[in-house]
């Protein structure tokens, strides 16, 4: 499959040959901060609000909103979307991991990046008065299950 046609124009790819099949995305990331920002979530007492709440709604909100985000992915019916967090006071990180999952005729992969992404994203918005500093780091796909190209686990790293 490609997403340029024989023009060398691009194009969405038809997934219409395909088969229906159940499809699982999981991916992560981590941003790190210092330790007043850190001290602000573990106490609850950002100006804007419950951090980590607001984070995981927007991740499952771009979820849903892939495609208006990533040229050319398909609209997919999301059976489940969802964010969890690890937070490390000793590191100063906050981990999330986004898992979404379908039935459809293509991935959830792109879905789950996305869905991390923005809560990442979220977390620095929510505490950048606190620290400008913060980095978002190591995003990356754990796994995927279903679909052609069956089930995929990345080598060199665990997730959370």
């Amino acid at each position: 499959m490609t997403h340029i046609n024989s023009k060398g124009e691009a194009v969405m790819v038809d997934v219409s040959g395909k088969n229906e099949t159940k499809r699982c995305a999981k991916a992560c990331g981590t941003i790190r901060m210092n330790r007043e920002a850190m001290k602000a979530i573990t106490d609850d007492n950002v100006p804007k609000g419950d951090v980590i709440a607001a984070a995981r709604i927007a991740g499952i909100m771009a979820v849903k909103s892939t495609p208006q985000l990533i040229p050319l992915c398909h609209t997919l019916l999301i059976d489940q979307a969802g964010v969890d967090f690890t937070l490390s006071e000793e590191e100063c990180t906050v981990k999330a991991v986004c898992t979404v999952s379908l039935t459809g005729r293509t991935g959830a992969e792109m879905e789950a990046l996305t869905g991390v992404s923005v809560a990442l994203l979220t977390i620095y918005d929510m505490l950048k008065a606190i620290d400008k500093d913060m980095e978002i780091t190591d995003i990356y796909l754990i796994e995927k299950t279903g679909g052609k190209s069956g089930e995929y686990r990345h080598p060199h790293k665990e997730g959370i």
